[in-house]
């Protein structure tokens, strides 16, 4: 059994109980015990330090199997650690994909050989992905799986969404849908607005987002079930998904930390800086920034973190997708989509707080009792420091600042914007079931 861990004097901050307040924690057989017995305890100072619930990730591309070049499932949970990550849904888009028990098998056997942190899978709604047939999905939620999404592709049809809600809803799943009609977007990267312009790149505009989201919301309407919105980026996204809850339909929605922090701008270089009307210098057409649904213009930045600050968006997930150097380092239109998050996903959002856009408390409900709400009943438990519950617990300090370093990122994938960018707040200690994940504070 793992040694006892006394956490003395932090903040601790728990959206279930709604505690805030100065206190001690005490870890003990994999557990958040009683302050009763601590005895050879490892003891550690949180004066300064904030303690809460691990973070829980919706949406994470893992690439294995068969594409561990870009990440492993290791790297993968090492990166989600030292993020404050105690467990990650991982995305179907492998090879091959996550459509048989066998494969939800074999993902978590990785897992467990990994370390601590909890991963979870996502199946694929149709076989192969290819967006023909449903995959048996009574027999991937006997092998564990958290819900169905074909994501890297949208469900492909009208039938097959209207299929997947009816048999998930029987078993109690989300369909987890990426918003993106291909038809209109054909792969392209660029929100289409003024940077897409002055670049001469075609664009992907909000409307290829907003007519698919209409669609699965229409579907739901029908269906019932449960409809979750991966990757929010447009405002008029927002607005459906606040409309139909207003309705009483079991939609929710998610947003990645680029989208809430990031705008178009950001392909320009200098870290978003630049203007549509400036010159144009060498770090224009950041292949870095290139990311499915695209960054968007600053009114649907906004329009996204109030709907964070409200609940409309129910969750932030990273959308974690590592890449190779040479999947960034060739021109724009060709780049691979996606951005590597999980490292500073969470410093980066204290941007939000340290902007006074966000409260620190809204912030960590969104990483973790609305991402748990969205999985289910089951795993609220993992989204609280409730006395008798897994010890899932991140220890950070608010305030430190540090800056981005590619060499000492745990993920194999270096394709971020923020490389460079200095940050305010940093995971200090994860606890993952009891075990220590990552400890920054020895480092």
């Amino acid at each position: 059994m793992s040694r006892s861990i006394l956490i003395k004097g932090a903040r601790l901050i728990d959206p279930v109980t709604g505690v805030d307040r100065t206190g001690d924690l005490l870890v003990r057989d994999g557990r958040v015990a009683g302050l009763d017995k601590s005895d050879g305890a490892r003891v550690i100072d949180g004066a300064g330090l904030v303690a809460a619930p691990g973070f829980i990730d919706l949406h994470a591309h893992m690439r294995e199997p068969g594409f561990e070049d870009k990440e492993s499932i290791e790297t993968g949970t090492a990166a989600a650690a030292a993020g404050g990550f105690t467990t990650v849904c991982c995305m179907p888009n492998t090879e091959p994909t996550i459509d048989s028990a066998t494969v939800v098998n074999f993902i978590a056997q990785q897992a467990r050989a990994a370390g601590p942190v909890r991963v979870l899978s996502f199946g694929s709604v149709s076989k192969g992905r290819r967006g023909v047939e449903l995959t048996d999905m009574e027999e991937l939620a006997a092998a564990g799986v958290v819900g169905f999404t074909d994501d890297g592709s949208p469900v492909a049809t009208g039938h097959l969404m209207e299929m997947a809600l009816l048999y998930a809803g029987d078993l109690g799943l989300p369909v987890m849908d990426h918003c993106e009609d291909h038809s209109i977007t054909q792969g392209l990267g660029m929100h289409e607005g003024a940077v897409a312009s002055r670049l001469g790149l075609a664009g992907y505009p909000a409307a290829a987002e907003e007519s698919i989201v209409a669609r699965d919301i229409a579907l739901l309407g029908l269906t019932g079930g449960h409809f979750h919105a991966a990757h929010l980026s447009a405002s008029g996204s927002v607005e459906m998904v606040r409309a139909a809850k207003a309705r009483g339909l079991h939609v929710t929605a998610e947003a990645t930390p680029h989208h809430l922090l990031m705008t178009e701008e950001w392909v320009l270089g200098a870290q978003g800086r630049g203007s549509a009307v400036d010159s144009l210098s060498i770090a224009a057409y950041d292949t870095r920034a290139k990311v499915s649904p695209p960054l968007r213009a600053r009114v649907d930045r906004s329009a996204l973190v109030a709907a964070l600050r409200d609940g409309t968006i129910d969750a932030i997930a990273t959308d974690h997708a590592p890449h190779t150097f040479g999947d960034k380092a060739v021109p724009f239109d060709e780049a691979a989509v996606g951005i590597s998050v999980l490292d500073t996903a969470f410093a980066s959002l204290m941007g939000l707080v340290h902007h006074g856009e966000l409260d620190l408390a809204t912030l960590i409900a969104r990483l973790t009792i609305g991402p748990a709400a969205v999985l289910g009943d089951r795993f609220q438990e993992l989204a609280t420091l409730a006395e008798g519950t897994p010890a899932d617990i991140v220890l950070f300090d608010p305030d430190e600042e540090w800056i981005v370093d590619a060499a000492q990122l745990f993920s194999k994938g270096k394709n971020t914007p923020l490389i460079g960018a200095t940050l305010q707040g940093r995971v200090k200690l994860t606890i993952a079931a009891g075990e220590v994940a990552y400890d920054g504070l020895r480092s």
